[in-house]
């Protein structure tokens, strides 16, 4: 029996996406009933707890749409959304070291993705250096600095004006 069932998945698996194989190998085992379950798991590799969640949804009717595998919902929520002042924070961190033209739509930040990440994780965020990334670039950023400009402690009211 076994074998069988082998032998029907290996001619359907490369047709099929994951909610596919896993609603066939529900109806695979339904049509076997007892010890069904454990028959296909066994001969699919799938876990049979993947069966029995594709035969929880044809017995309750739950359908996804289109262009879906899971229910909508599902999965990792982004770090903005479970960290809520994330955005904001980097902005704070990143704002006092801008540069670029003020009328220019380009700014970019001299600091790099490795202290605004020990910085962010010493407020308390868990955050890492591709995210912040992601995050400088939603907000215009750009992660360069000028090479022309020589910066450093020159005159100790340098800044001052500027501050």
């Amino acid at each position: 029996m076994v074998n069988g069932i082998r032998r029907k998945y290996n001619a359907l698996v490369e047709d099929l996406d994951e909610r596919g194989r896993r609603r066939w190998a529900a109806t695979e085992a339904e049509s076997i009933g007892y010890g069904g379950i454990v028959a296909v798991a066994q001969a699919t590799g799938m876990s049979d707890r993947t069966v029995r969640s594709g035969i929880e949804e044809i017995r309750k009717g739950r359908t996804v749409p289109a262009g879906r595998q899971r229910r909508i919902g599902g999965g990792r929520k982004s770090l903005e959304a479970e960290q809520l002042n994330l955005v904001q924070a980097v902005e704070n961190l990143v704002e006092p070291t801008e540069r670029g033209d003020p009328q220019s739509p380009l700014r970019w930040t001299c600091k790099s993705l490795t202290n605004l990440e020990r910085e962010l994780r010493a407020q308390g965020y868990s955050v890492g250096r591709t995210k912040i990334s992601k995050i400088l670039h939603q907000l215009g950023y750009s992660l360069q600095g000028n090479r022309k400009t020589r910066e450093g402690k020159d005159h100790p009211d340098r800044d001052a004006q500027f501050q």
